[in-house]
């Protein structure tokens, strides 16, 4: 069977929703988005709920969710695969016509007396129905599966743009059920003829599917469709060499999200996990786009290396525009259940930005950076910003106030009032703005003094001044 040729690039993304989208999935839909917006092609997103009892509509938003917060944009509708059931049991029948599979009424009972047997003999529990061959006349008026006629001799050969050609004995593929007995799809069935259906051309997932695509190479040969390009990346595991679960710290997307880590910075490290381009770590997406191919992507797990996600992520911060900034904060603080910010808080934010994106590798980390543009007086203090609450401070800013006064408030003229005053009291920058520090920002460890005093503006800067010399005042009586 030929591969899809000389036509535009399908890929698609479909994860069940049975629970939080995991970054695995996250990752293979990235992988699927690079390849197939790279070459001008369509991205799909299916979500897989055939599995009525664990599908939930909470998770499946949390999908389409994850979707928007990485930013991996899709073409059409989602699209529901336990709504196509219909569709798909329409294809079973249509195999079954052609001789392609056959009607099986063995029970469970049956069928697990048989592995029970081979499992005593030590013998494959690979069951093989005896219904295969029987002419339907002699059927009995019973209830019934319908399994895939499977190849029992040779080979099937799965060309894989990741793992190479892998190879499967065709004596060891079973008679896979397509239909079961109330009527129902099987997955095996629902993700063949979907992928078919919406003309995906590349189905690229992790290497736990790689022998599915054996047994479902069968219903494209009982089809005859061609088969999509194949590409089975490793999955991610944890630092110590394990699958990625909950034992590593979080694992679903929305953890990431209200972590506070943007999502661009989100996208380049995973895109670097498990895929390279040369030695290439920091990239932006129109970068990744024109870079990504299949083989790239590598055979071995890749790990999963926090560090490296939050150096990524600080340097995207650092080139992000402001507004953009503000727009995930807004997500970040939605997600983590913060408060939202007001307007005015919004307005100081994104005037201290400039000063502050650099330097920061999450939202928490440059919310925490900003806090002197956030809070309102009069401003608290931590422990060791309360420790400059002493006479000999409140001297520096008595001092310092007038000239501060006078100042045309512009760097260069904030800079000379504060150099004046270290020259006047014979005192290095560090003993001028240590109380200053204080006073503007309630913390020993800041951005800038000239910064925040540029962003807080002549009036709220003098008036934190006084407010920190009146404490000092009644601290000393």
């Amino acid at each position: 069977m030929s591969e899809i040729a000389n036509t535009p690039v399908v890929t698609r993304i479909a994860p069940s929703p049975t629970g939080d989208m995991h970054i695995g999935t996250a990752r293979t839909a990235l992988f699927s988005w690079l390849y197939a917006r790279g070459r001008g092609g369509k991205f799909l997103l299916r979500i897989e709920d055939t599995d009525r009892a664990r599908s939930t509509p909470e998770a499946t938003q949390g999908i389409l969710d994850g979707m928007e917060w990485l930013g991996l944009d899709y073409d059409g509708e989602a699209v529901s695969q336990f709504e196509r059931a219909d569709r798909h049991a329409e294809v079973a029948r249509e195999m079954l016509a052609a001789g392609k599979a056959y009607k099986c009424f063995a029970t469970q009972d049956e069928i697990e007396s048989f592995r029970e047997e081979a499992r005593a003999r030590k013998e494959s529990t690979l069951y093989r129905s005896p219904w295969r061959d029987v002419a339907e006349a002699d059927h009995p008026d019973l209830p019934y599966v319908i399994r895939v006629k499977a190849p029992r001799e040779g080979a099937t050969v799965v060309q894989d743009k990741v793992q190479g050609d892998v190879t499967f004995k065709n004596d060891q593929l079973d008679d896979m059920i397509l239909l079961r007995s109330d009527g129902t799809p099987t997955y095996m069935l629902a993700v063949v003829v979907d992928d078919h259906d919406m003309g995906v051309t590349h189905v690229i997932r992790g290497d736990d599917h790689l022998a599915n695509a054996a047994r479902q190479m069968t219903i494209y040969e009982a089809m005859g469709w061609p088969l999509p390009v194949y590409a089975h990346i490793p999955l991610i595991f944890g630092p110590d060499g394990k699958k990625m679960s909950k034992r590593h710290g979080a694992v679903g997307v929305k953890e990431y999200q209200a972590m506070g880590y943007p999502a661009a910075g989100m996208r380049n490290y995973l895109a670097r996990l498990g895929w390279s381009h040369g030695d290439d770590e920091f990239f932006t997406d129109a970068q990744a786009q024109e870079w990504f191919d299949l083989d790239g992507i590598n055979k071995a797990p890749a790990r999963f290396d926090t560090k490296k996600l939050e150096n990524i992520c600080g340097q995207h911060i650092a080139i992000l525009a402001d507004d953009e900034i503000l727009s995930e904060i807004d997500g970040y603080l939605a997600a983590s259940g913060g408060t939202a910010l007001e307007p005015g808080q919004k307005t100081r934010l994104a005037a201290a930005l400039p000063c502050l994106k650099g330097s920061a590798k999450t939202y928490p980390q440059l919310l925490e950076k900003a806090r002197f543009a956030l809070v309102s007086r009069p401003v608290d203090m931590d422990e060791k910003a309360q420790k400059q609450l002493v006479s000999v401070s409140n001297g520096i800013l008595e001092e310092l106030t007038p000239h501060l006064q006078n100042a045309s408030w512009e760097r260069d003229a904030l800079e000379q009032a504060v150099g004046q005053v270290m020259e006047a009291m014979e005192l290095g920058f560090g003993k001028v703005a240590g109380p200053l520090r204080s006073a503007l920002a309630g913390r020993a460890a800041t951005p800038s003094v000239l910064d925040m005093m540029l962003v807080l503006g002549r009036e709220e800067s003098l008036a934190r001044i006084e407010d920190f010399r009146a404490m000092v005042k009644e601290l000393e009586g």
